[in-house]
């Protein structure tokens, strides 16, 4: 009798196997910290979020569940101090006096934005300036579902009349609407449209630094990225595109690279090893 239980058992798991388990609703997130410094997640909106860290160490990580729908933004906080109760302030992205956000975070910064649905929308902007370089990266996605973000640290570079320092250091490279407030560099009155509003030298050297994001409001074609059937996606700080960042968490492996990451990859060899359990049990 058992034996005529052993296929149709096998042909479950297998299944299984082929379309990955999916056991949560929404979408989740794993955010990275590849930095030399601490960095505390930022999110908006967060109302419906419980993330397992704000505070990462370096090489540390944390995740989130986006609910379905989710409309939101996802940014690094740097130079932060927080006492037992959650308050306190940050030297950039500072979201408020607490630590979980319940505002944007305060320019510049460097932004992950996320349109989640049937077909994700998503990209990483320096319309509000810079303040750490970011990546973000889709799992087992379909469409384009390519790496947003950056290929170098904008701070390293950033115009003398848009540096913010402290201590004779960079921490931060605001945007030149953020800095002149003009029309022009804000794409607003006669320049509120994507004829008139077009790359500045500011933008261009932006663009440089991070070629697929946002340098300017009107900079869409090359910084918006489309992808569905979407598993998760990886936000890291301080990698690059072509960057592999790897780490392990809760006895998995996650990677920041499109693809099928090698943490479903460890899900599936674990399958495999069940299925062959219970085929050689029920044999």
């Amino acid at each position: 009798m058992a034996r005529h239980f052993a296929l149709p058992l096998a042909l479950f798991f297998a299944t299984l196997l082929w379309t990955g388990p999916r056991f949560s609703v929404g979408t989740n997130f794993t955010v990275l910290n590849h930095c030399k410094e601490t960095v505390w997640t930022g999110i908006t909106p967060s109302e419906n979020i419980t993330i397992t860290d704000f505070t990462l160490q370096p090489g540390k990580s944390s995740f989130f569940t986006a609910p379905t729908g989710w409309h939101g933004r996802v940014w690094g906080r740097t130079g932060c101090s927080f006492d037992n109760t959650g308050n306190g302030t940050c030297q950039t992205g500072s979201c408020g006096s607490s630590l979980k956000c319940s505002e944007p975070g305060q320019q510049p910064a460097t932004i992950a934005e996320f349109t989640l649905g049937q077909t994700d929308f998503y990209d990483v902007s320096l319309v509000g300036g810079f303040n750490l370089p970011m990546t973000v990266s889709p799992r087992d996605g379909k469409g384009n579902c390519s790496t947003a973000g950056c290929d170098g640290d904008l701070r390293d570079n950033c115009p003398q009349e848009l540096a913010v320092k402290d201590d004779g250091k960079t921490t931060a490279c605001r945007s030149p609407c953020d800095k002149f407030n003009t029309d022009q560099y804000c794409c607003r009155g006669t320049y509120g449209s994507p004829m008139s509003c077009q790359a500045t030298n500011y933008s261009t050297s932006f663009k440089k630094v991070c070629p697929a994001a946002y340098s300017y409001a009107f900079d869409d074609p090359t910084s918006v990225v489309t992808c569905s059937s979407v598993s998760g996606y990886i936000v890291t700080f301080c990698a690059t595109r072509n960057q592999t960042v790897c780490k392990y968490n809760d006895q998995q492996v996650v990677c920041n690279k499109a693809g099928v990451s090698s943490n479903m990859k460890a899900i599936q060899q674990i399958w495999w090893i069940i299925i062959l359990s219970i085929f050689s049990v029920f044999s």
